[in-house]
């Protein structure tokens, strides 16, 4: 049963809950209104309760703008908003109470079989709280605890005042052609996902901050079986991250035919104001973070079939010590079928720290189109080792010593069928350094050699090596300097 109720004052919601005797008496009794300006908190939550309480069913809001501070959602509840429906944060802070170490406008815990569906909706109002980088008291938009069978479909999210849409510890998390802006405020993440079985399609993400973000708080949790395809990705800061934090584990999971390209705008970066080489005014920092620092685990990742642009760095795997991490490991990823070009100097890395290594990584059928401008000097930098750093793309500096890949303390690295190139302008580094890296392989690949007389590889202090049938666009380039690294360690096939 759908009606439209009018009085001489506002506009009513619709409210259609398939376990309640009478939807009109629903209505009249919770009072919900659709005007922009009435504080419906209670009003709604007096719905959501009442639709729980019964069985659950479907609150579905029409055309109109609903105030609203913080609403809790309850177990076997769906929330549709009809086009034209806005669910609209209330701009003072004390409609928001802490929920779950965070303040949230939508908020769940410990609750089954909860939806969000519709054409309409979720706008946080987020530029009225304090704008500034991690600053505290912030709500962000959605944010769910220890749920099972989560749905959200179809609908827009926008200006949250923190995150977009945090999960945390949900089992079975289905998110489809949702729509996320986030340019209100600092931290603007679009998906934070720190659950298992979760499966996104679809979606399209245009974020100032990490755009779509698995992290793990928790060091007795692991984030896994998670599926992310089809998804149009814009960020200026990281487009597809793993890790910060970082303290519980990764595993199984699956990113794949995603469209990475430069954000609507930018209101807070300003990376060509910040970073040497980059000039225009919004790119994304990393489009392939994989990162590892504060004592948890990754294994069996894949990337595959994606296309980017605007980005600075096009793949960066990180294995770190940023807190303590002595059972730490990132191993067995796997890189495929990717179409990149970068807007800055600063290469693709894949770096651990002494004690801690890299293991398992295949990276094919890679097309990189890679900024040059890097100098026969550059390949002389000091590369800092950054133990305790903070996982970002220029934590090494913004100019290494190679301009497509850098690597250090890792193992089983392999590159097969790879296309560097280094456009618009001299580039003198080398294409790919290596330092203590065993069992490195770069096969059936093109790479553009380095101006200047540089050598195309730099190998420092490796062991087997295998270099075989690659093409370099200058055929009678130095194809390896080696540096305590012994002939014999090095097997080179033309």
């Amino acid at each position: 049963m759908i009606q439209i109720f009018k009085n001489a004052l506002c506009l009513f919601a619709i409210i259609c809950v398939t376990a309640c005797a009478n939807s009109d008496n629903a209505m009249k009794k919770h009072g919900i209104v659709n005007d922009g300006v009435t504080l419906n908190t209670k009003a709604l939550q007096g719905a959501i309760d009442e639709c729980s309480e019964n069985g659950g069913g479907v609150i579905s809001l029409a055309e109109g703008k609903y105030l609203t501070g913080t609403i809790v959602l309850k177990d076997n509840v769906t929330l549709n908003l009809e086009k034209g429906a806005v669910i609209l944060g209330s701009r003072n802070i004390i409609d928001y109470p802490d929920k779950g170490r965070r303040k949230a406008l939508i908020f769940a815990e410990n609750v089954k079989n909860i939806s969000i569906t519709g054409e309409g909706e979720i706008d946080g109002n987020g530029d009225a709280f304090t704008r500034e980088n991690n600053a505290p008291n912030r709500p962000t938009l959605i944010l769910f605890f220890d749920c099972e069978n989560v749905n959200v479909n179809g609908i827009k999210m926008a200006n949250s005042g923190f995150w977009t849409f945090r999960f945390v510890r949900c089992d079975g998390v289905e998110i489809h052609r949702v729509n996320v802006e986030g340019h209100a405020n600092w931290n603007n993440d679009g998906f934070d996902i720190e659950s298992r079985n979760v499966n996104i399609s679809g979606c399209t993400l245009d974020t100032d901050d990490d755009a779509i973000c698995l992290k793990s708080e928790d060091p007795d949790y692991v984030v896994e079986n998670v599926t992310v395809t089809n998804c149009r990705i814009a960020s200026n800061c990281n487009f597809i991250k793993f890790g910060t934090a970082g303290a519980g584990g990764f595993r199984n999971v699956d990113i794949s035919d995603c469209t990475l390209s430069g954000c609507s705008r930018s209101l807070f970066r300003f990376w060509e104001q910040k970073i040497p080489g980059v000039s225009r005014p919004v790119t994304g920092i990393a489009g392939i973070a994989l990162e590892v620092v504060d004592g948890g685990f990754m294994e069996n990742v894949t990337v595959s079939d994606i296309t980017m642009e605007d980005v600075q760095t096009p793949v960066f795997i990180r294995l770190g010590k940023r807190k303590i991490s002595d059972n730490s490991y990132l191993k067995d990823i796997l890189i495929k079928n990717i179409i990149a070009s970068s807007a800055s100097y600063i290469a693709s890395s894949i770096t651990g720290v002494p004690g801690l290594r890299v293991e398992n990584v295949e990276i094919r059928d890679i097309d990189l189109k890679l900024k040059a401008g890097g100098k026969a000097s550059d390949t002389m930098a000091d590369v800092p080792e950054a133990e305790d750093k903070y996982p970002e793309n220029r934590m090494f500096g913004t100019m290494l010593p190679a301009y497509g890949f850098y690597i250090r303390h890792a193992d089983n690295i392999s590159f097969n069928n790879i296309k560097l190139a280094a456009i618009d302008g001299s580039e003198e580094r080398h294409a790919v350094v290596a330092d203590d890296v065993t069992n490195l392989k770069v096969e059936n690949s093109a790479i553009q050699s380095p101006d200047g007389g540089k050598a195309v590889f730099l190998l420092k202090s490796c062991k087997e090596i295998r270099l075989s049938r690659n093409v370099y666009s200058n055929p009678s380039s130095v194809t390896v300097e080696k540096v305590n690294t012994p002939d014999s360690e090095v097997e080179l096939k033309h």
